[in-house]
């Protein structure tokens, strides 16, 4: 399991590297195409242009700072660790298929098999964390078997 688990938090971190690398991409081409805007337009339409492009930079600007942090913070833990109870870092497989408690990335696919990425943060995790292989948790009215933690 632990090469499986290993698949699995490559997979996590090409997925952020990915993110903060098109996130990159974007800025550059707007402000490329901001500077090229300039360049060729003049008046009122060309500041309202010049603005509506100033904001979108700055928007992803957020974004690439909130996706630079959720890579720092990826990076930081633990997953090594040999985990009793699942917590930040614990792969968590229960009969409603996988759990790698993270960061908040979502579905991704691995050897076939389906795993949801999930913050420390969120409610199923924070109601995961704590319990121990063959405990069942429920979480919205579904009951989870955890039936190991690695």
């Amino acid at each position: 399991m632990q090469s499986f688990k290993q698949n699995i938090i490559n997979t996590c971190k090409n997925y952020l590297e990915d993110k903060l690398q098109s996130l990159n991409t974007i800025i550059k081409e707007v402000s490329e195409s901001s500077n090229s805007e300039s360049k060729s337009s003049a008046g009122d339409k060309h500041e309202t242009s010049k603005a509506m492009m100033q904001l979108e930079i700055e928007k992803l600007g957020t974004q690439l700072k909130e996706a630079e942090g959720q890579l720092a913070e990826f990076e930081k833990i633990n997953f090594n660790k040999n985990f009793q109870t699942a917590e930040q870092g614990s792969l968590v497989e229960t009969n409603k298929g996988y759990f790698l408690i993270a960061s908040s990335i979502g579905k991704i696919t691995v050897a076939d098999k389906i795993i949801f990425v999930i913050s420390s943060k969120s409610p199923l995790a924070l109601k995961l964390i704590g319990s121990k292989q063959k405990d069942t948790v429920i979480f919205n009215d579904v009951s989870y078997s955890i039936i190991a933690i690695n």
